[in-house]
């Protein structure tokens, strides 16, 4: 199941990261990541209800912790961001080859198209912690050239660090030259010409491009039984 994928592979972007907050925003798939990586290779991961409570187990979603480690009030909250003790994995309506993000506007900023969130917390993310997104519909809306308003830093605005961009066709990072997007991975069943056309832009794309892992059994059961019984995952990437 593509689902089951996109979930690992948004979990592998916290592979050694040890003892910070795990913060997967925007959906199912994020959320479901951070806790699948706690559960395996990542167990000294920090995860949260999405509220003010640090998890002392790993509840399945939708579901209330039944261990609750500390509260973690906003304030606290801002200075693990300042601190760079978050690795959070957000959306964006709009990603450049250098991981510029924009979730504010759609269209010139004096008088848009469309009004979305605002910057919000994003420029502090991106500058001060690790960050990775999660783009649910890999296409040329949303993988552009140039974004209309910069919400979250690219690697030529000082980013932190961008670690990877997972999205419903494959695995892309920034190691490229001068900080561009890379092809890192395609998904089962997806070609690279597949993730070159869905991308606005002109992709780095090496000579040998390996398939994303699938779960492993293990992992496959986590899901299954633990993290996500209800199987909401398959409505946020069908197929």
């Amino acid at each position: 199941m593509r689902a089951d994928v996109c979930v690992v592979a948004c979990a592998e972007a916290f592979r050694g990261d040890g003892e910070v907050l795990a913060a997967g925003i925007g959906g199912a798939i994020t959320v479901l990541g951070a806790r699948l990586a706690r559960l395996t290779f990542e167990p000294d991961l920090l995860t949260h209800d999405g509220v003010c409570l640090l998890t002392g187990d790993v509840p399945a979603l939708g579901e209330a912790p039944q261990v609750v480690e500390g509260w973690l009030p906003f304030r606290d909250h801002l200075w693990l961001v300042l601190h760079g003790r978050r690795h959070v994995m957000l959306g964006a309506s709009q990603i450049d080859r250098y991981g510029n993000t924009n979730i504010s506007a759609i269209g010139d900023w004096t008088r848009p198209k469309a009004q979305l969130l605002g910057v919000r917390g994003a420029p502090g993310n991106t500058r001060c912690n690790p960050t990775s997104y999660w783009i649910p519909r890999h296409s040329p809306r949303v993988f552009v050239p140039k974004v209309d308003v910069v919400s979250g830093l690219g690697t030529d605005r000082g980013a932190c660090e961008l670690r990877r961009v997972v999205t419903d066709l494959g695995v892309l990072d920034f190691t490229g030259e001068g900080g561009r997007m890379r092809l890192a991975s395609v998904h089962p069943g997806v070609s690279v010409r597949d993730v070159v056309e869905a991308t606005g832009f002109e992709l780095e794309v090496p000579a040998e491009v390996p398939e994303t892992r699938g779960p492993t059994v293990e992992e496959l059961r986590i899901l299954d039984e633990v993290l996500d019984p209800g199987g909401m995952r398959a409505r946020e990437v069908p197929g």
